[in-house]
């Protein structure tokens, strides 16, 4: 085992060093020693390279080397894994250096879904080493049930999505930041947040010619269908799965009702009952593939018996299963933007009907409570399109009380050129 992680650590120490040439990530790590640290994400987000960032700034700060463990559970030459082996692992660790007994340690365990019964491990160390934990999965049970009952209230977690459309402009050395705000950088502006829709988010993707851009984005949604879902939950209807993947991204930013999906598919030749649909939604949404939001009311049961709106994880992935013509495709893209800007900021996101059925497209909560209304819109140049995306959001304001406001990609990028 030792012998193994000697291997480990120079080839992963080499890999770090040359991480330092890439993009900075808009993310960071909660500041609490006494907390562990975990990022979940869907894979390819960039969770890997982001704590090869942290580690990077661990080494900066004047940590050596040796107080520095970093594990990758998707090695293959560590599977298959439990939590004996992986034990084993970290112990031989603090064997190779004897003196980490007496001094912290910073371990990174990076992908940990994969390893049964991991939180054992992670307890223990926690609880008897001097130690930084860092964790990452692309499970959201790895954010939730799994550590709120196994690790029990010890940890501080965060989200993690591929590049955000200002990361992506700075990844590709643009600079928008431009007063006065007038036709010319409104429509330069337009121009580098179409061709971010296009291309998404996925870091490994942004230089990629459009046949392997495509082909690598599939590639993406295969292993996680395969590796996340199948694999993870046994799942037998692999073809249902497929096709309601397919469905979930072809249709985001509009309502999903798993009875009109169950008649669907019955349609098309699939033998499912709705229970496993709905199963198979959960599996997704715990992939970070996709996600289902709700209707807000104000009883919980009034939530759950209305159709839900999908959101994908990336622009992307929309792109890539779409058969929708662009220009009727952008308010989708718009809508999905707007949906994830929501979750990086930590709000809790539904939509609205009101009660002559006018929809407004979020109902965003941040963390300290305060509500807002927000709908969104592509183009509101024309006259009856601003009336009716007015009327939506009045109607809702007066129902609830709440403040909202309307955006459109002008409204976006003028804002966005404000902030940055």
């Amino acid at each position: 085992m030792q012998d193994l992680l000697e291997t480990l650590l120079e080839e992963n120490f080499d890999i770090i060093a040359n991480a330092r040439s890439g993009l900075r990530r808009d993310y960071a790590f909660p500041k609490a020693d006494n907390m562990i640290k975990v990022v979940v994400g869907m894979r390819r987000s960039g969770k890997t390279y982001f704590l090869y960032q942290t580690i990077n700034d661990l080494l900066d700060s004047g940590i050596v080397k040796e107080q520095i463990l970093f594990i990758n559970f998707e090695d293959d030459r560590l599977l298959p894994m439990n939590a004996k082996t992986m034990g084993a692992l970290l112990d031989s660790f603090y064997s190779l250096y004897p003196e980490n007994h007496h001094r912290p340690c910073y371990i990174f365990l990076d992908e940990l879904q994969n390893v049964d019964d991991w939180h054992l491990v992670v307890r223990r160390f926690f609880d008897s080493k001097n130690v930084q934990l860092y964790l990452t999965g692309s499970s959201a049970k790895l954010l939730s049930k799994e550590i709120n009952t196994r690790l029990r209230g010890r940890s501080l977690s965060l989200e993690m999505f591929p590049y955000s459309f200002q990361e992506y402009l700075k990844h590709h050395h643009i600079t928008t930041n431009i007063k006065p705000f007038g036709k010319m950088s409104y429509d330069m502006s337009l121009q580098h947040l179409i061709n971010y829709f296009t291309i998404g988010g996925f870091p490994a993707v942004q230089d990629m010619p459009k046949n392997e851009w495509r082909e690598t984005l599939q590639a993406y949604v295969d292993t996680v269908v395969l590796r996340d879902i199948i694999e993870r939950y046994n799942v037998t209807n692999i073809a249902l799965l497929k096709y309601l993947v397919k469905t979930l991204l072809r249709n985001a930013a509009t309502p999903f009702s798993i009875n009109k999906f169950y008649n669907d598919a019955k349609s098309q030749g699939f033998k499912a009952g709705k229970d496993t649909a709905r199963q198979y939604l959960d599996y997704i949404q715990d992939a970070f593939l996709a996600f289902a939001t709700a209707c807000y009311s104000p009883s919980e049961r009034g939530m759950q018996n209305k159709p839900k709106k999908i959101y994908a994880n990336d622009n992307s992935l929309i792109q890539l299963t779409s058969t929708t013509s662009q220009n009727l495709l952008y308010g989708k893209l718009l809508e999905n933007l707007v949906y994830l800007d929501l979750r990086r900021q930590k709000k809790k996101i539904y939509f609205y009907q009101t009660s002559e059925g006018y929809e407004v497209n979020f109902l965003a909560i941040d963390p300290e409570g305060q509500h807002e209304l927000i709908q969104v819109a592509w183009d509101v140049s024309d006259p009856k399109t601003l009336a009716r995306e007015q009327r939506a959001l009045l109607a809702a304001e007066k129902e609830l009380g709440i403040q909202g406001h309307l955006i459109t990609a002008k409204e976006y990028l003028r804002h966005f050129n404000d902030t940055i």
